[in-house]
């Protein structure tokens, strides 16, 4: 029997996920700036963990990411996932379901609601919520640390809030975006760990970002790390620059010290 205890799911639920990087702290600052866009499309061409989706709440959503277990595991969600594996704060499960995860893949069957219970398991027990995948597309986080965790069986109420969202997995660039949308981009920051997605993401991938970015005639938001260059590079694409302090979720020395971060935006 699963040893699990669900979470309550209120009206307006969480993000199903711990997501290294979640911008969950960065929604009251993006709220001002929604409000006055509310009618449009919300399009999240890195969504992660939906925490600015469910913080915003569109109607209507369009939400890509390079990642595919990710989107087969939000698809799931939207389908009503019920979760029937053992899960448990365990070393030993935890090790096993990985193997398991990764036969999954290496079987061609990671679009599976198995895979996607298994994804979910993963990401709750594994080390600081990360999801890292070696060159071989194999997951590779180590178990958590973690003295409890609360794990959801039953994602029935998220099917009502994802009604009107679609998911997409691939790259930013082939994301059908309209004129009207409302673009919000979160992209791998430009710091040294980029080893998101088995290809990683590099500055010239930044410079392409921002440059795709800056050539949708609706409102875009973008949010990165403020390096001098990620300063320039939006600077001198005509975007407005707002700069703010952002907490360090993660960090291997402990240091939860403010790190500074830039909201880039244009057509708002």
């Amino acid at each position: 029997m699963a040893q699990a205890n669900d979470e309550h799911l209120s009206k307006r639920p969480r993000s199903p996920l711990k997501w290294a990087g979640g911008k969950r702290w960065l929604v009251p600052h993006l709220l001002p700036i929604w409000r006055g866009h509310a009618q449009r499309r919300l399009v999240e061409p890195f969504c992660g963990g939906l925490a600015v989706t469910l913080g915003l709440r569109p109607r209507r959503a369009l939400l890509n990411d390079v990642n595919p277990h990710l989107i087969n595991f939000l698809t799931w969600v939207r389908r009503g996932l019920q979760i029937d594996i053992e899960m448990a704060n365990d070393r030993e499960l935890y090790y096993a379901h990985r193997r398991r995860f990764n036969d999954l893949i290496a079987q061609g069957l990671s679009n599976t609601r198995e895979a996607a219970s298994l994804f979910y398991y993963l990401n709750r027990t594994g080390y600081n919520g990360l999801c890292r995948f070696n060159k071989r597309g194999k997951f590779n986080v180590p178990f958590g640390r973690y003295e409890s965790i609360k794990y959801t069986t039953d994602f029935s109420a998220y099917k009502d809030v994802f009604a009107e969202w679609d998911f997409t997995c691939g790259d930013f660039e082939d994301v059908p975006v309209t004129g009207d949308d409302f673009i919000y981009a979160d992209p791998p920051y430009d710091v040294e760990f980029t080893q998101y997605s088995k290809d990683g993401f590099a500055w010239d991938d930044q410079v392409r970002l921002a440059k795709w970015l800056s050539k949708h005639p609706g409102p875009v938001v973008a949010s990165n790390q403020a390096t001098p260059r990620i300063i320039r590079l939006y600077r001198d694409l005509g975007f407005d620059i707002r700069f703010l302090d952002a907490p360090r979720m993660i960090n291997c020395t402990g240091d939860r010290t403010a790190a500074k971060e830039i909201l880039a935006s244009r057509g708002i």
